[in-house]
């Protein structure tokens, strides 16, 4: 970018250890963020493609700010389009899905094929031999953003530039592998729900990130020693910083003393029901958790069986909302299907382990609300964003950085 997002830009230094409060709480960053980023070069999580099966389905979604129809086309491609009426701007579709022929505006009755071109345009004639539009206006030069799209691993991304590289260049080949490692078959959803968040979206993406907080704020994690920094694991980063992936091997037997004296250290928590933690490695490779994540807004779960997308929506400075799917697979057995549903019940906004991710984005977003001038520390593991065989690193924090300064300019 030739110029930068802000002018308080200059006094940020080179490096990627240190990341301004300011950044978390300037309307004018939003703003710019909406441009650069969200209606940028960047791939956006839509939906899922089991969400518009058959012809005639769609989906609404987001990127930032801007509406979004997910649809299904006659000739069975999975298209994308602004949910912007090109007449007076309001929202085509109202509902968060469905099945239809075409697409109509509730304001005007402006139509839309399944593709988002304007089919039709009511009392286009006028009435009575009065009114209506001109007779040269062309509806093939007027309707909402059309959007590439890609499909991967049964997600659906979209984006509006035509300089976005394909979707595997994007992330990386590393995180590519990490991807189709669980998303290796036919998904169903087994659950929805949307969770709002008292922080600007960027601290959410830092938390996801962050691959050393998870086994010292979740006290759960530790105790249940579902992810200990001293079980093995390593953290993925791809060269851009656009995407990563963290990984949790399955604990070893024996005492484990790294804990002692630190607030993670609960040993005297049991479970009433222990059949809650109950586990069958399905992916054969000893990896109890995986988390990973897209820049800029995308994360994919693997905790033991409960497999779950999230997508970041801003709303605002310091507001967001969080989009949670809960995934099974089609050909899931019963009982396979009711481990998930009750392992599901770890994350979320009530889960015994993500409810703290909900609440320390407000408890950063209210510390740093007269330290504007003030940065992060961000050292931890180093001051670059390589991947390393140890989560105790915040290299992947790093990446999110790297990519963020690349499209703001800063």
């Amino acid at each position: 970018m030739d110029q930068p997002a802000h002018s308080l830009a200059a006094g940020w230094p080179p490096g990627l250890t240190r990341v301004p409060f300011w950044v978390y709480r300037d309307a004018d960053i939003a703003r710019d963020e909406q441009t650069r980023i969200f209606e940028g070069p960047d791939w956006h999580f839509l939906c899922l493609e089991v969400d518009v099966p058959e012809t005639g389905d769609y989906r609404t979604s987001m990127m930032g700010a801007m509406p979004v129809v997910v649809a299904r086309a006659e000739d069975g491609e999975v298209v994308a389009f602004e949910n912007r009426c090109a007449h007076r701007g309001s929202l085509i579709c109202l509902d968060d899905g469905g099945r239809v022929k075409d697409f109509h505006c509730v304001y005007h009755s402006w139509r839309y094929d399944l593709r988002g071109n304007l089919a039709s345009i009511a009392f286009r004639r006028g009435v009575n031999g009065r009114g209506g539009m001109r007779d040269d206006f062309d509806m093939t030069r007027h309707g909402p953003r059309k959007l590439r799209v890609t499909v991967q691993c049964g997600l659906v991304f979209g984006t509006l530039s035509a300089e976005t590289p394909d979707f595997a260049t994007y992330i990386g080949p590393e995180i590519m592998v990490r991807l189709r490692r669980v998303l290796h078959k036919k998904v169903e959803v087994i659950g929805r729900f949307t969770q709002q968040l008292p922080c600007n979206w960027k601290l959410y993406m830092e938390n996801v990130r962050d691959t050393y907080h998870a086994s010292l704020l979740h006290t759960f994690f530790a105790t249940f020693k579902i992810t200990r920094l001293s079980q093995g694991g390593g953290v993925m980063v791809s060269d851009n910083g656009v995407a990563h992936a963290s990984t949790t091997l399955a604990a070893g037997q024996g005492p484990d003393t790294a804990y002692a004296g630190l607030r993670a250290d609960n040993q005297g928590l049991k479970l009433r029901d222990p059949t809650f933690m109950n586990a069958v490695p399905e992916f054969h490779d000893n990896i109890n958790l995986q988390i990973l994540s897209i820049f800029p807004g995308f994360i994919l779960q693997q905790i033991h069986n409960a497999l779950a997308v999230r997508q970041i929506v801003p709303r605002g400075v310091d507001s967001m909302d969080l989009h949670w799917t809960y995934l099974g697979f089609a050909d899931d057995t019963p009982e396979l299907r009711t481990m998930r549903l009750r392992q599901g019940n770890l994350a979320g906004p009530a889960g015994f382990v993500s409810m703290e991710d909900g609440a320390v984005g407000g408890f950063v977003q209210r510390g740093i609300a007269a330290a504007g001038r003030q940065s992060a520390i961000v050292e931890m593991g180093g001051d670059g964003s390589e991947g390393a065989e140890t989560r105790a690193t915040e290299a992947s924090v790093r990446g999110f950085w790297k990519a963020w300064r690349a499209r703001m300019g800063v």
